[in-house]
């Protein structure tokens, strides 16, 4: 198999693993900006993509997280939950109604508005997922059940319910150590400042 772009030519994929997500070793040659060619390899995964959404009450400015249990983390520092905000693959699904599905299953409210945000490689160094962003509004009225999870898919989901100052401070102290939670609580944080430095009507996009 060979794939070339202007600078990158793959010379081979090897499927080392594929059960939940792909892991590939790619041998490929890469054109140095001095052009000189040189072969490399490295290995890839490949787990699909999939989206996070941090729903905020703009009355009580309160956001919604989930506290589950990560089992890279666990293995790399023994913390058996983790707080994060609430995401799920995609498998095939468009984004927005995944997410709004993900709402309702792990934070138990029924939400019909998201706003996406943009789309980042968390970590695409050695893996190929592309998560999309969002945020969405909500009140307590919007509430349909405890939220959880779902027991099949090994989901055993508290939710929490901080304030969006509070969830600011978690991340000073490291009790939120998610990327993609980090970067939708500083940006919607920042946004929540313009917006009352402006003295205008938030608008979480």
């Amino acid at each position: 198999m060979r794939m070339d772009g202007d600078t990158v030519h793959i010379q081979e994929i090897e499927t080392v693993a594929d059960r939940k997500g792909k892991l590939m070793r790619v041998e490929f040659e890469q054109r140095r900006r001095n052009g000189e060619l040189q072969r490399r390899e490295r290995e890839v995964y490949d787990n699909g993509d999939s989206a996070v959404i941090l729903p905020h009450d703009p009355h009580r400015d309160t956001v919604l997280l989930a506290r589950q249990l990560r089992l890279p983390i666990f293995l790399r520092d023994g913390t058996e939950r983790t707080l994060e905000a609430c995401a799920g693959k995609l498998d095939g699904d468009l984004a927005e109604p995944r997410i709004m599905k993900e709402v309702e299953e792990e934070l138990g409210y029924r939400i019909t508005e998201v706003h996406r945000l943009f789309e980042l490689y968390v970590s695409p160094a050695t893996i190929m997922e592309r998560i999309a962003f969002f945020t969405c509004e909500y009140s307590p009225a919007d509430k349909v059940s405890e939220g959880g999870g779902l027991k099949e898919e090994g989901e055993d989901i508290e939710v929490v319910e901080v304030t969006l100052k509070q969830a600011a401070t978690m991340v000073v102290t490291g009790e939120i150590v998610d990327a993609k939670t980090v970067i939708l609580i500083r940006h919607l944080s920042d946004r929540t400042r313009t917006s009352e430095r402006d003295g205008s009507v938030e608008d979480p996009r």
